[in-house]
């Protein structure tokens, strides 16, 4: 009983769980917030810019290893959504262009 109720930054709980047991849910909210606002950004980017003037998708932020991760990556009881909040590739493996994003969202 004392075991499970050991803080989250407690020593076994570091040596178990790794730098997981460093990161609260804040800590993901705010990770995933980050991700979000950033492809938002990008995408906004994409629509009012010129073909030839693309920028780069965004690089998320760097989440730590979970070491108890399934086999798709995710950790147990993670939400599964699109890889890294930047938008999937279309047909033909590549990413939307400006004219498809504006529609989408338009």
């Amino acid at each position: 009983m004392l075991v499970k109720h050991l803080p989250r930054d407690s020593a076994l709980n570091r040596e178990l769980h790794g730098e997981v047991s460093e990161w609260s849910v804040t800590d993901h909210l705010l990770a995933a917030a980050v991700d979000h606002l950033a492809a938002a950004n990008w995408m906004f980017a994409c629509v009012n810019s010129g073909e030839d003037d693309q920028p780069e998708p965004p690089t998320p932020v760097p989440r730590p290893e979970y070491p108890e991760a399934e086999a798709d990556g995710k950790p147990p009881g993670a939400v599964r959504h699109a890889p890294d909040a930047v938008p999937d590739t279309g047909p033909g493996g590549q990413a939307p262009s400006p004219g498809q994003l504006a529609r989408f969202f338009g």
